[in-house]
């Protein structure tokens, strides 16, 4: 158990938070199976991420670590090998579900596990339209559930698949099985997810081609460059110094070198309308990203904001912490659409609004989000993580505003994207 009563300090300063998850993630994936050398620059060295790299040091990658950078000597995307252990990928949802589009076009046996949270998240939302393209999956309960077993095979089947749910995940592990297929491979959604994976895809030469909210590959499928890849900072991360300078009275921080891919700007557009005294400076590009540095005051008059439609994939992630900031708002904030909160790292909805209501707050649950009505005083109390890592970060940030202590049962489960959260913190706490 840790508590936290930052009541009376203040954030100033200026920080890069931790690299983004996200590309970390595909950087090593794609590296992998590309040919040619790739230096992978500020790559983000989280459990999540690092299951990732292990997960391809076991399927034969070369990977060398340097103090300072990542250099993969890729053989191409038949170079991988059969895995002579289970991989585990800890608590990355992200790894298994991409990492098992690239295996579904291996001609080879895998599993693939996790730990006791990613083992409760449901994988069939990848594991259908693999199928439907050739590959072998099984796992529990009918395929549902990890581990999953995967038997790859060598060319597979194209796919026009309609996804019912906007998801980076599902519309990336589809296109990274389509490497594996010269026939027709395309992915529409009802609302545009993430777009990593098509930005990165087209830096290593693949042809994406995206006409609205349909994303198809093109006849070049092979990946052979040598790149650097530079890895911008994490707006997901940057996300609780934003709400945390927001609502602490006295508060200014610059935020440096955070992308700003629209697909993951959604909290900068809440914020916005929200009254946010927030600013974008320095924009410029990275690595086919979009990044600049965000300078965010305290804010003592935000106005409440409905959130949900084709915004939600957007900020899906930043939820929780929005959540504590509506807690300061005038008004009533709607979140709705976001039934995929549900199925993350924990319930979010459920693990949010609980715990909001125990430090005070006025919060009500609804199947596919949340309803809070501001302004109310937040006293403190305990807090259950349920192992969520954004649940601790938001409810670490709460501590700033609460008249009485933050108890959460524990804070270790923030390794898993910000091992230095509570470092970074410090150094801004006045």
């Amino acid at each position: 158990m840790a508590v936290f009563h930052l009541k009376g300090k203040k954030l100033k300063g200026e920080l890069r938070v931790p690299s983004d998850k996200s590309i970390s993630h595909r950087s090593i994936m794609l590296s992998s199976i590309n040919r040619g050398e790739v230096i992978i620059k500020n790559f983000l060295p989280s459990e999540d991420c690092l299951n990732t790299l292990k997960a391809f040091l076991e399927l034969g990658a070369d990977i060398e670590k340097r103090s300072d950078e990542i250099l993969v000597r890729g053989r191409g995307k038949r170079s991988l090998k059969e895995p002579f252990n289970v991989i585990d990928l800890g608590n990355s949802g992200t790894s298994i579900r991409l990492i098992s589009g690239i295996l579904a076009g291996q001609p080879f046996y895998s599993v693939l596990t996790g730990d006791k949270y990613l083992r409760r998240r449901p994988m069939d939302r990848i594991a259908v339209p693999l199928r439907m393209m050739g590959a072998q999956i099984y796992g529990r309960e009918g395929g549902k559930y990890p581990p999953l077993t995967i038997i790859g095979k060598e060319k597979l089947k194209g796919i026009k698949y309609k996804s019912p749910k906007a998801s980076a995940q599902v519309k990336s592990s589809i296109l990274l099985a389509g490497l594996f297929t010269d026939e027709e491979v395309e992915v529409t959604e009802p609302a545009k997810s993430r777009d990593h994976t098509e930005r990165m895809l087209r830096a290593f030469g693949v042809d994406v081609i995206e006409e609205g909210l349909t994303v198809k590959l093109g006849k070049n499928r092979e990946l052979e460059k040598d790149l650097e890849i530079s890895v911008p900072a994490d707006i997901s991360s940057a996300a609780f110094f934003i709400v945390g300078a927001l609502i602490t009275p006295d508060s200014e921080v610059l935020l440096k070198e955070v992308i700003l891919n629209p697909t993951r700007t959604g909290i900068l557009k809440v914020i916005k309308r929200m009254g946010a005294d927030f600013e974008v400076v320095n924009r410029r590009e990275t690595s086919g990203e979009e990044v600049g540095d965000i300078v965010v005051r305290y804010t003592p008059n935000l106005k409440a904001t409905e959130i949900g439609g084709e915004e939600i994939p957007t900020l899906i992630d930043e939820i929780p912490v929005i959540a504590l900031l509506a807690t300061q708002s005038e008004g009533k904030t709607v979140i709705k659409d976001a039934s995929e909160l549900r199925v993350k790292e924990s319930d979010r909805i459920k693990s949010t609004v609980t715990n909001l209501r125990n430090i005070g707050a006025d919060v009500e649950e609804l199947p596919d989000g949340m309803v809070i009505r501001g302004k109310t005083p937040l006293k403190g109390g305990k807090v259950c993580s349920f192992g969520d890592h954004r649940i601790v970060m938001t409810f670490t940030v709460a501590s700033l505003i609460t008249e009485g202590p933050v108890e959460i049962d524990e804070v270790e489960s923030v390794s898993t994207s910000y091992p230095g959260f509570f470092d970074d913190l410090k150094k801004l706490l006045r």
